[in-house]
């Protein structure tokens, strides 16, 4: 005799072998959740702590970049002041007043600025001759001109008045 086919149509195990399974098919799934779910927090702290160390990275070398440029632009400040000084220097030695003024105006310019920004909300009060202050700044552009070749017609420098406003178009 041969058996070629056999079909089961209808198996009811007994109900605590059908619970016993149910209770083997939870405890896998939950198994596999646990397993999904540390699996993910694992791999957010991972992503966290690179963007962090990332973040890290790119605020040192912004640290560094404005500590390059800062230095950058004191070493410019710094030739242009003596490339000034230089210069009114060569002006005072040729017997020229305006260079002097030229740092007299300077440095009152920064006082009155210091005395300005002064934090300590005190009113001072103290007599300012503007005519002064302007004469300087006028002298400051005379020794600008002189120094830069710029002004008036041909290129020469043109020489503005002691005491007296410089105008725009060369009045």
């Amino acid at each position: 005799m041969k058996v070629t086919r056999i079909e089961i149509k209808d198996i009811a195990p007994p109900r605590d072998i059908v619970d016993s399974m149910a209770r083997q098919m939870k405890a896998e799934r939950d198994k596999r959740a646990a397993i999904l779910e540390a699996e993910g927090k694992r791999q957010a702290s991972i992503l966290a702590a690179e963007g962090e160390k990332q973040a890290a990275i790119l605020e040192a070398e912004g640290r560094r970049e404005a500590a390059y440029r800062d230095a950058e632009a004191r070493e410019r400040e710094a030739e242009a002041e003596a490339k000034a000084t230089t210069v009114v220097s060569g002006a005072i030695a040729a017997g020229d007043v305006q260079a002097i003024n030229y740092f007299v105006a300077g440095k009152y310019i920064e006082a009155l600025k210091a005395i300005a920004t002064s934090p300590n909300q005190k009113l001072v009060l103290m007599p300012l001759e503007a005519s002064s202050v302007i004469g300087a700044i006028g002298g400051i552009g005379d020794i600008a001109r002189e120094a830069f070749g710029d002004g008036g017609p041909g290129g020469a420098p043109r020489r503005v008045p002691s005491g007296s406003v410089p105008r725009a178009g060369g009045e």
